[in-house]
């Protein structure tokens, strides 16, 4: 499936969030898959690519849109298939990047 973006931002059912690079993702055929983010319980809640440059935008059930530049989201930068953390204050309970 083509992708829009340079940046991948994932949320688990376990409510964290992990932010890596879209070069980190192998195309794949066929196969097992990748590890995206590492879960003790759960799985993914949602996922979203997006260009560094734009910063991470989601909206909460209230209709706000928030953006993090990524000079914000160090916090929340790692490589792929790491645990990540708790996401930033604003980001909607529900766990999905459009409220």
């Amino acid at each position: 499936m083509p992708l829009a973006g340079d940046r991948v931002a994932i949320i688990g059912q376990n409510r964290k969030l992990l932010v890596f690079p879209l070069a980190q993702l192998a195309e794949m055929g066929r196969g097992k898959g990748v590890r995206l983010q590492k879960y003790k319980d759960g799985g993914v809640s949602d996922l979203k690519t997006f260009y560094a440059a734009d910063g991470l935008t989601w909206m909460d059930s209230s209709g706000r849109t928030y953006t993090k530049p990524m000079e914000e989201l160090t916090d929340w930068s790692g490589d792929r298939a790491t645990a990540g953390r708790q996401p930033p204050n604003g980001f909607p309970k529900n766990n999905k990047f459009v409220g």
